[in-house]
């Protein structure tokens, strides 16, 4: 019997963010993305030293920032089932739009909003006919 190396419906990488206002982007993200959140500890002071939530198929963790770990600000690549759906929530979360809803040329539906701590979230839909990259 081997030990496992990632905890039970982990994917090897996890997105980790930073923020202030740790609370608020749980909100955001259980609002917009439909998260389920899976597990959450708490400092001494009350704030989130650690929550981890599912989107889809996929985990994301995130804590307040502190002295100790200041914010980061980062992008993220979500697939979702309804781009419009999901964007619609996302403003209507708080989020700002970074562009909006559109056929892109690389074969997805796609818009992007900024959450309430400073992130980027590329949100689409695989609309089946990506071209196909060259490695050359």
């Amino acid at each position: 019997m081997t030990q496992a190396y990632q905890p039970e419906g982990f994917q090897s990488i996890i997105p980790y963010l930073t923020v202030h206002g740790a609370e608020r982007l749980v909100d955001f993200l259980k609002t917009a993305f439909e998260a389920v959140e899976s597990d959450r500890n708490l400092r001494d002071d009350g704030t989130i030293g650690y929550v981890a939530l599912r989107i889809g198929d996929s985990m994301l963790e995130l804590s307040e920032a502190n002295a100790t770990y200041g914010p980061m600000v980062c992008a993220v690549h979500v697939y979702v089932v309804d781009t419009d759906a999901a964007y619609a929530r996302a403003l209507a979360a708080g989020g700002t739009s970074l562009y909006p809803v559109e056929d892109k040329e690389y074969g997805e539906r796609s818009a992007g909003v900024q959450d309430p701590a400073g992130n980027s979230w590329y949100i689409a839909t695989f609309l089946g006919n990506r071209p196909k990259a060259s490695l050359a």
